[in-house]
């Protein structure tokens, strides 16, 4: 099965928590541990997610009549449902998201959300306030999404406060914007 690389990337940025619950709904002694694993996705603003995910151990096994779930929650919720099918499609929560199929994705999320995509606009700022919370460079990252949104494309401007990483990773968004602009 082939995964889209943004679905991966949001896979990867998300290991740890797919893996942890999937551990948790496999075994039946963890009902406690589960319920505050869900809890605080929920305090996180995950609550739909989280909700999804308690149906699971309910015994509802799928995503059919999940229309409440955004873009991103819904990737999350198939790789934990692919993980509770086959535990080797499980990713390695010690292995980090790499930058260079970050910016791909960014680019293209923060395309539809200038274009005026309600959606991308709602994942695109769901995904800058948790780069915010990360804090440093990915916080300062996180802090050029809405002039890129608004149309800011001078590389000057935007990586002014950067390291060398979060300056590649803004330059490779704006090169992959570019395409998508002379499309």
């Amino acid at each position: 099965m082939h995964i889209p690389d943004r679905d991966q990337q949001i896979i990867q940025t998300h290991a740890a928590f797919i893996c942890q619950a999937v551990e948790l709904l496999q075994r039946h002694d963890t009902t406690r541990q589960l319920a505050g694993l869900l809890d605080n996705a929920a305090d996180s603003g995950w609550s739909t997610l989280a909700n999804v995910v308690r149906q699971f151990a309910a015994g509802k096994r799928d995503l059919e009549n999940t229309p409440e779930l955004d873009a991103e929650d819904r990737v999350i919720a198939g790789a934990i449902l692919r993980g509770l099918q086959d535990p080797s499609t499980l990713p390695d929560p010690h292995h980090k998201a790499d930058p260079a199929l970050a910016a791909p994705g960014l680019a293209h999320m923060i395309h539809a959300a200038s274009s005026g995509n309600a959606q991308a606009l709602s994942l695109i700022s769901q995904m800058a306030e948790q780069m915010s919370k990360v804090g440093g460079d990915m916080s300062r990252v996180a802090a050029v999404i809405r002039p890129m949104i608004n149309g800011e494309r001078d590389a000057e401007r935007l990586c002014v406060r950067l390291d060398v990483r979060g300056r590649q990773l803004v330059l490779q968004i704006l090169d992959e914007l570019g395409r998508l602009g002379s499309h």
